[in-house]
């Protein structure tokens, strides 16, 4: 295999979960190959540096090997290494900055002791995540911590 569509990759190696949401990706410009905007149907090539940016964090992947059928994610080292600076991956445990309050539709604006009562509500809340939701969900999209403590063990 010489050449894979980018967006077939990114699905491959389990980036997206489709493999329409890697091409709006692609088309919307939040994948960048080497620090360059492209398109979906470019092709990757082994050593290549693939930035993918998801929400407020911005992933990036060495091209290790070629593949372009989706593959589990046990084998998904094989063929994508995952670079992404640490100070990208301390965004996955940094306080949700959005708060949404649910109003009845038709309601109009709120009126001033409604506002009180959510400026109220809003000071009240904790952003704390605690240690172990966030080390669960890093792991969960594979940012382990612990990787250097498991291939000691090998």
């Amino acid at each position: 295999m010489d050449e894979v569509r980018i967006d077939k990759y990114l699905w491959s190696i389990r980036v997206f979960k489709t493999r329409s949401d890697a091409t709006d990706a692609c088309k919307g410009g939040k994948v960048r190959i080497n620090g360059n905007d492209i398109k979906p149907s470019r092709t990757v090539k082994p050593g290549d540096v693939i930035t993918v940016r998801k929400g407020a964090i911005t992933y990036q992947y060495r091209v290790i090997a070629l593949i372009d059928k989706r593959q589990g994610a046990k084998l998904v080292p094989q063929y994508a290494e995952n670079i992404t600076p640490q100070e990208e991956l301390d965004k996955l445990k940094s306080p949700v900055e959005t708060f949404f309050l649910k109003r009845d539709r038709g309601s109009g604006r709120p009126t001033k002791k409604e506002r009180r009562q959510m400026d109220s509500l809003w000071d009240a809340l904790s952003f704390e995540v605690p240690d172990d939701v966030a080390d669960r969900f890093a792991a969960e999209f594979g940012f382990d911590d612990d990787e250097d403590d498991e291939n000691d063990e090998d």
